[in-house]
């Protein structure tokens, strides 16, 4: 069934990699910060680090989580470290905030960081005023995306109507619960390593290199009269 952005009134946005471009290689200062925080919490040399890093991604879904499951690392003192970045390679992008904030409903950001990660990058991006709510690594009790509890919890705490919300998500793999609940879904194909791991085509409704042009698209459907059902 095609994406029908009329019976939408919720979006949810991913924020890394979906809201700005992997060009900024923002997640390269947060991949350094995290290969750092694991050579100095075992010990180890930076190859060592490196394949626990990914290992812990790849089977918990993030780092944090294979950390807190192997090593009772606490999640704050690791997202302090891995956070504290350069924000100067993101821009405004008010192009972006516009369309976002021409859409009909609730915004929402759905991320696997923090809060306080998120609000910079928001602010770097000029986007703070853009999002109604935000459902965080920490609000979801740190069973990240693409864990089947992260979207319920959120559905259920935030009051969302997933037959009537889409997705905008860079990770094909994290499309799926969403689908599997009744969301309609926007898979962002960056062409990134890790973008298509796992994509099930099944579960996304549509597919776009460009989230603006997406978003100009969808807005100028909404705006014709001819597409009404």
């Amino acid at each position: 069934m095609p994406f029908d952005p009329h019976i939408v009134d919720c979006w949810i946005f991913d924020l890394d990699n979906t809201l700005y471009p992997p060009s900024t290689r923002l997640f390269d200062q947060i991949d350094q910060r995290m290969g750092l925080f694991i050579r100095e919490l075992l010990g180890c040399d930076e190859i060592e680090a490196r394949r626990v890093q990914k290992l812990y991604f790849h089977d918990h879904g993030t780092t944090l989580s294979g950390l807190m499951h192997y090593h009772a690392t606490d999640p704050y003192d690791f997202l302090g470290f891995v956070h504290d970045i350069d924000m100067a390679p993101l821009a405004a992008a008010p192009r972006l905030a516009e369309r976002v904030a021409a859409l009909p409903g609730r915004k929402i950001l759905f991320t696997n960081g923090d809060d306080a990660y998120a609000a910079k990058v928001l602010a770097a991006l000029d986007l703070s005023e853009s999002f109604d709510a935000m459902w965080d690594i920490h609000a979801m009790a740190y069973k990240p995306k693409p864990e089947p509890a992260a979207y319920t919890g959120m559905i259920e705490a935030l009051g969302i109507n997933p037959e009537t919300s889409v997705f905008v998500e860079d990770m094909a793999r994290n499309l799926a619960p969403a689908k599997a609940l009744g969301m309609q879904t926007v898979w962002l194909d960056l062409a990134t390593d890790w973008g298509d791991r796992a994509k099930d085509d099944a579960a996304i409704d549509v597919v776009t290199d460009d989230v603006v042009a997406w978003l100009d698209h969808t807005i100028a459907t909404l705006a014709d009269p001819a597409t009404l059902r």
